[in-house]
């Protein structure tokens, strides 16, 4: 099953695919977008264009764990994404996604726009292989 991931954003909104067999993740693209209406209709277009029958929307938590205005922003894209779609959509942490990758581009020394128009797709796909590992280290099979 293709699962996609979102690291939705006020500016960037990141998206990871993961291979059919749901075992790896890697990026796809990042939407340049500001409009929440745009961002919805063009992640809606991935799901649809890619073939995802899940989507995994990533739901920045506190470090405490609480919930707050960025969260209450995910939650209500991913219940418009997932009207708009059709397919199920979850919510899943993704506390210190970004910091990852800004440590893989640390590591990688990329620097400047590329890193820029990259981040938020590596944070995706961190995003998702986070999702996937989950899925299949639960004695179920669901996260």
């Amino acid at each position: 099953m293709k699962v996609m991931a979102v690291d939705y954003g006020d500016a960037r909104t990141g998206i990871a695919l993961s291979d059919p067999s749901g075992f790896l993740a890697s990026p796809v693209c990042v939407i340049h977008e500001t409009d929440e209406t745009q961002i919805l209709a063009k992640t809606a277009e991935q799901v649809a264009r890619t073939g995802a029958e899940r989507v995994v929307v990533g739901l920045p938590k506190n470090m405490n764990g609480t919930l707050g205005p960025r969260a209450e922003k995910a939650q209500a894209f991913a219940k418009a994404l997932e009207a708009a779609c059709g397919v199920p959509v979850l919510l899943f942490d993704e506390r210190r996604t970004t910091l990852t990758a800004q440590v893989y581009f640390n590591a990688t020394n990329t620097r400047g726009k590329k890193r820029k128009n990259s981040i938020d797709a590596a944070a995706a796909t961190i995003i998702l292989q986070d999702y996937l590992d989950s899925v299949r280290n639960t004695p179920n099979g669901k996260a």
